[in-house]
């Protein structure tokens, strides 16, 4: 079990992008939020399968063609944070 915090920036807000990383994380199995920032970025916290949540982290920060994610990604950050086993849901704040 993995957990980790992404801070995305770019055009992130606006666009659907929290609406997008709901959607992929469930169907990932991943619990967690998804939120916007005063200054423009959105913040992620996800856990689950290792496997899963660098399939997830990956979708969110790639810059690569053919990607299906709304928006456009100029930066990001990620951290490893402390698993939290009372979560159950994937949700958008």
């Amino acid at each position: 079990m993995r957990r980790v915090a992404v801070w995305v920036d770019g055009v992130v807000q606006g666009v659907g992008f929290r609406w997008w990383g709901q959607t992929v994380a469930r169907e990932l199995g991943l619990t967690g939020t998804i939120r916007n920032l005063a200054d423009g970025r959105v913040e992620v916290h996800a856990q689950g399968d290792e496997a899963s949540v660098g399939r997830f982290v990956h979708w969110l920060t790639a810059a690569e063609p053919g990607l299906r994610r709304p928006g456009r990604i100029d930066d990001f950050g990620i951290a490893d944070e402390d698993v939290r086993p009372d979560q159950r849901s994937f949700d958008v704040r």
